[in-house]
């Protein structure tokens, strides 16, 4: 499976509206705090939005309503691993993410047979506060050894300026929430990320 090297996070289905018909091939919703009803509501509008445009939705953590609502693509953390039915997500035919921020956490997540494993904090980042110490690239290189040839994702902290960095260490996609979310203005940074992984798509 070949991931597009740009894989945009956002928290609500509006951001993919907005940024998505720019040429975003690859987003996540990840909504942390919201009701049943609210969630689903997103995932669907979010769902529609994405195929409209032919863009890669993959859901963060409710893999359950994921599954529900059609979609084929979901990302869990360590916690959400521990707790997900695996065998269900695999039957309904739904591919699977997971976070890896240690070598312990890369065994687990290589047992489930993921779609693709994501690495991080790489710099430190902004989002939210974590026990681990920023990876730095040369962890990508290590952890694309161990992971191969399942893509890796590396995550935190980056911008346009550090993506030659982390693909020449050997990420096959660059994540990114707060550099465009927090941007002053999302749209051309969106559009400066898609220019900038042409050369790896």
């Amino acid at each position: 499976m070949k991931l597009d090297p740009f894989y945009l996070i956002v928290d609500s289905a509006a951001w993919i509206e907005r940024l998505v018909p720019l040429g975003v091939k690859l987003v996540q919703l990840r909504i942390k705090t919201m009701d049943e009803a609210g969630l689903r509501a997103e995932i669907r509008k979010a769902k529609a939005l994405c195929a409209q445009h032919r863009c890669q939705l993959i859901v963060n953590d409710h893999w359950r309503l994921a599954i529900e609502e059609g979609c084929d693509f979901v990302h869990l953390g360590q916690e959400d691993l521990q707790t997900a039915d695996r065998s269900r997500i695999r039957v309904a035919g739904v591919r699977l993410g997971l976070s890896t921020h240690d070598h312990i956490e890369l065994e687990t997540a290589m047992a489930a047979e993921p779609d693709y494993i994501a690495l991080g904090p790489i710099y430190p980042t902004i989002l939210k506060k974590m026990k681990w110490a920023p990876q730095g690239v040369e962890r990508i290189n290590e952890w694309k050894r161990r992971v191969a040839p399942v893509p890796l994702v590396a995550i935190g902290g980056l911008n346009p300026d550090r993506l030659d960095g982390a693909f020449a260490a050997g990420a096959d996609s660059a994540a990114v929430v707060t550099d465009i979310t927090l941007n002053a203005d999302p749209q051309a940074r969106t559009r400066e990320w898609i220019k900038k992984t042409d050369r790896w798509r």
